[in-house]
């Protein structure tokens, strides 16, 4: 109704009525803390050898330094897991080259939790098998999977790659390498980037073969506990053992808000 000015009302119709229901714009995936222990452990005899507290303080610092280097090292490989073994975080391969339910989300029955994949065997944008070397790299693997990627100011920012493939990907740049003329000719690049992304390679940790990740690093997080980040407990003894122990915590997840921004290109 429409109040007129001679006091009257005037039915109008053919209004829309807005549609006040609220839009789902947020949906929750829920990832489990997982929980590493490291157990430095000294015999009663290596302790009683190193008597003295200086002694005791060397050998303990000692072996927590070794401990974090294996924690390091074995983390390393978890990155790139895909979260099965017990208390295993959930890697590379499941956050971003996954299937089924990831973070309580059934990535099958939601397509805006499902990661992109370009496969070398069959690629995104058709067409037959690529068989990728330093020439078809660039144009046949990553351009596609680029473009596939940004949706406005998202875009991948982070490109990690087996050695392989990063090689293939330095090769394809060898076109255009300068040298300067200082007298030295230095070969290779000290750095590599694919439009505004970082290009790293990371071989010599749990990474495939034959693997990049394109990886918008907005959307992933490694959380970690503040109570258990590498947290050094107070020593224990064993009531049927010669020895003492000492633990150290670490807690958390790597957790992604949009696997629909990060993709995987593989052979």
């Amino acid at each position: 109704l429409d109040y007129n000015a001679n006091g009257t009302y005037q039915r109008y119709s053919g209004y829309d009525v807005l549609n006040i229901q609220q839009s789902d714009v947020i949906t929750a995936a829920e990832f489990q803390w997982r929980q590493i222990a490291l157990n430095v452990v000294a015999s009663g005899l290596e302790l009683r050898t190193n008597s003295g507290s200086n002694a005791i303080v060397k050998l303990a610092k000692a072996r927590i330094k070794n401990a974090m280097r294996t924690f390091k090292n074995n983390f390393s490989y978890d990155l790139y897991a895909d979260g099965t073994l017990p208390n295993q975080i959930g890697g590379l391969q499941a956050l971003v080259a996954g299937t089924g339910t990831i973070g309580g989300i059934d990535s099958s029955a939601w397509s805006f939790w499902q990661n992109a994949v370009q496969s070398a065997a069959a690629p995104i944008q058709g067409g037959g098998a690529i068989t990728v070397s330093a020439t078809t790299i660039e144009t046949g693997i990553m351009l596609p999977l680029w473009l596939n990627q940004v949706r406005g100011d998202d875009k991948p920012d982070l490109i990690v790659a087996s050695n392989d493939w990063f090689s293939f990907y330095e090769g394809s740049q060898v076109a255009i390498k300068r040298y300067t003329n200082d007298g030295d000719a230095n070969g290779g690049f000290t750095s590599l980037k694919y439009k505004n992304a970082d290009v790293i390679f990371d071989g010599g940790s749990g990474i495939p073969n034959a693997h990049m990740y394109f990886l918008n690093t907005d959307y992933l997080e490694l959380v970690v506990h503040k109570d258990a980040n590498l947290s050094v407990q107070d020593d224990m003894k064993p009531y049927n053992q010669d020895a003492t122990v000492i633990p150290v915590l670490w807690m958390g997840n790597m957790v992604c808000s949009n696997r629909r921004l990060q993709a995987v290109a593989k052979a």
